[in-house]
C-alpha cells in the first residue's frame, strides 16, 4: 500500500486539484466592468482598452512611461515631524501610515524625480492616490518645495501630476499650512521664468485645487477627471439643486476656460515634449524615423559620374 499512498495518490491529487491563479492577473475596469489582463493594462498605461477609462496609476509607473527610456533619479525630500498632533480616529495615525506604506511600497503620497522628457531635462512630482487618498500633509508640502528648489537649482521646468482628496485631516492646521507654502514655492519658479506645468488626474479635489494644482502656466487634465474644491454631492445638498451633466469634470472645465487641454494619458508624453520644447525655446521635436545615412561609396561614384559628364560636355563644345 505504501507505493499507492506515496506515489499514485499524490499524482492523482495533483492532476485533479484546482490550480491557484494569482489575484493580480486580471483587473476589472471601474467604468465598463471589462476584465483586463495585467500585461495589456500595463502596456496601455492603465487605460481601459474597451471604454478608454483612465484608472489609477502609481507615480513610479507614470515616471517610467514619462521619462526617456524610463530612467529617472529620485529627489530627496526632508522628513517632517511624525504624528505632531498625536491624532487618533478609528486607528492611530502612525498605524494608518504603516498600513499605507505596506500596501503601496512607498514612503509617502508624493514622489519627486528628475530626468529627461524628449531630451529636455525636467523635474517632475506625482501624487499617489492609493496612499491615504493622496492627501496633502507636511511631507507633500516638503516634496513640492523640494521639487521647486531642484528645478530652480538646475534651471529646469517642473511638471506636476496631482491626484488628491484634499488636505490630510490627521495633521490638522499643519496640513492646511501647506497651501501657502506650496504657493510661495510655485511663485519662486514664476519669478525665475521657469515653466510650471500641471497635469490634473482623477480625482483632484479639496485644498489641492486651492493651491499648487491650479497655478500652472499650462493646465492639462486627463479625460473625465473630477477636479473641484467641494464635491458635487456636497454642492447639491447645499444648494438643493441638480447640477449640470458632467459638472466639475475635465471636459466641463475645458469648455468653461479653466483648463488648456484634456489629453489622453497615452498621448500625454508626446504633448509634453512639444510644450516643454516650446516653453524652453528649443527647436520643435522631430517625429518619425530619421533617413538612413548616405553610403559614401555611392556618393563617390555619383561624383565621378558628374565629373565625367561635365568633361564630355566640354569636349562636345
Amino acid at each position: 500500500m505504501n507505493w499507492i499512498t506515496n506515489y499514485v495518490r499524490p499524482r492523482i491529487n495533483s492532476i485533479f486539484s484546482r490550480r491557484e491563479v494569482p489575484e493580480n492577473l486580471w483587473t476589472k475596469c471601474d467604468s465598463c466592468g471589462t476584465m483586463l489582463f495585467h500585461r495589456e493594462l500595463t502596456d496601455n498605461l492603465h487605460v481601459c482598452s474597451n471604454c478608454g477609462h483612465h484608472m489609477q496609476i502609481t507615480p513610479r509607473a507614470r515616471f517610467r512611461a514619462l521619462f526617456d527610456s524610463g530612467i529617472f533619479t529620485e529627489v530627496s525630500v526632508p522628513e517632517p515631524v511624525a504624528d505632531p498632533l498625536q491624532f487618533r480616529d478609528q486607528k492611530k495615525y502612525p498605524d494608518r501610515m504603516r498600513a499605507a506604506q505596506k500596501s503601496t511600497g512607498e514612503k509617502e503620497a508624493m514622489l519627486v524625480a528628475s530626468g529627461e522628457i524628449g531630451r529636455t531635462p525636467v523635474v517632475a512630482a506625482a501624487q499617489d492616490f492609493s496612499f491615504m487618498g493622496g492627501s496633502m500633509g507636511m511631507y507633500v508640502g516638503n516634496a513640492i518645495i523640494a521639487a521647486a528648489e531642484e528645478a530652480l537649482k538646475l534651471k529646469r521646468p517642473l511638471v506636476l501630476f496631482s491626484a488628491a482628496g484634499g488636505a490630510r485631516m490627521q495633521e490638522g492646521i499643519l496640513s492646511l499650512m501647506q497651501m501657502p507654502r506650496t504657493t510661495v514655492a510655485i511663485q519662486m519658479l514664476r519669478e525665475a521664468g521657469l515653466p510650471y506645468i500641471v497635469v490634473l488626474t482623477h480625482p483632484t479635489t479639496g485644498g489641492v485645487t486651492a493651491s499648487y494644482a491650479m497655478l500652472g502656466d499650462i493646465q492639462i487634465a486627463e479625460p473625465n477627471a473630477l477636479i473641484c474644491f467641494a464635491g458635487p454631492r456636497v454642492i447639491e445638498q447645499t444648494i438643493r439643486e441638480k447640477l449640470p451633466e458632467g459638472f466639475q469634470r475635465a471636459e466641463y472645465l475645458l469648455e468653461h476656460g479653466m483648463l488648456d487641454r484634456v489629453t489622453d494619458r497615452r498621448e500625454l508624453r508626446d504633448e509634453l515634449v512639444g510644450i516643454l520644447r516650446m516653453l524652453m525655446q528649443q527647436p520643435p521635436p522631430v517625429w518619425g524615423d530619421l533617413p538612413p545615412p548616405a553610403d559614401p561609396v555611392l556618393e563617390d561614384h555619383a561624383d565621378d559620374s558628374d565629373d565625367g559628364a561635365e568633361t564630355a560636355a566640354k569636349s562636345g563644345e
